[in-house]
């Protein structure tokens, strides 16, 4: 198995991508740190994987609180001694935040992008020097189609995200940690299908993406797969576009 011995702190990491990058990464051997805000879910999603054979445990964890944070990885460090992976997957997305800055409230603002930036700055600062004493990891942030468009605050958020990519690619490149995003495009999760009119969906698969149907959760875990790999060992500070074509530009 290619992450035998290996230990993935991942945010967000009971359901959706979250959940789908815990079990790919637990079936190719890596121990599981499910970081959630939700505690409920991050049990069950561990009850699961443990179920199944896996190593997990649930940590408290809200990733716009920067003690909140130091606390769950340093629960991390002291179960499975130490972090390889950081998955920064937490965040705000619903269309509640692709309204205009003059329409959205100040503290709605705030609060996405204390998750959406900060929640992605406190995690990866937090797991660097357990990643540095390992000889290196890996750490792969969620952004969003909407980065290239940056027309609200989710987009600004997102394109934030891939800002981020590239200042902590250059950082954390000493200790040995390749930084990269993953920008999804339209994917049919449970929540992003529930959110959408139907109507947008068709426009965004039919008139917006190149490859005409709704993209899937392994679409997204395979490049998070392929990112962490020795395949791509010469990759860092990259955002790479999973969007069916949706958000293709020179």
């Amino acid at each position: 198995m290619k992450h035998q011995g290996k230990v993935a702190f991942i945010t967000g990491g009971a359901i959706g991508f979250g959940y789908a990058f815990a079990e790919a990464l637990a079936e190719e051997g890596a121990s599981i740190v499910i970081a959630e805000i939700n505690m409920e879910a991050a049990n069950a999603a561990v009850a699961t994987l443990v179920a199944a054979g896996h190593r997990a445990i649930a940590v408290d964890c809200d990733v716009a609180d920067d003690v909140a944070v130091d606390n769950a990885v340093a629960k991390s460090i002291a179960e499975f001694g130490g972090i390889d992976i950081l998955i920064n997957n937490a965040g705000l997305h619903l269309t509640k935040y692709n309204q205009p800055f003059s329409v959205l409230s100040r503290s709605d603002v705030r609060a996405l992008f204390d998750v959406n930036l900060m929640g992605v700055v406190n995690c990866s600062v937090a797991c660097l020097e357990s990643m540095r004493s390992r000889g290196g990891g890996n750490i792969i942030s969620i952004s969003s189609m909407a980065g290239n468009m940056s027309s609200s605050p989710y987009g600004v958020s997102k394109l934030a995200v891939r800002g981020l990519t590239i200042a902590f690619a250059r950082e954390f490149a000493d200790a040995g940690i390749r930084v990269n995003a993953i920008s999804p495009g339209l994917i049919a999760t449970e929540s992003a299908i529930a959110d959408l009119p139907e109507a947008q969906v068709e426009m965004i698969v039919n008139q917006m993406q190149a490859i005409h149907r709704l993209g899937a959760v392994p679409d997204i875990v395979n490049m998070m797969l392929f990112l962490i790999s020795e395949e791509a060992s010469f990759i860092t500070g990259e955002t790479f576009k999973v969007s069916g074509g949706a958000a293709l530009s020179v």
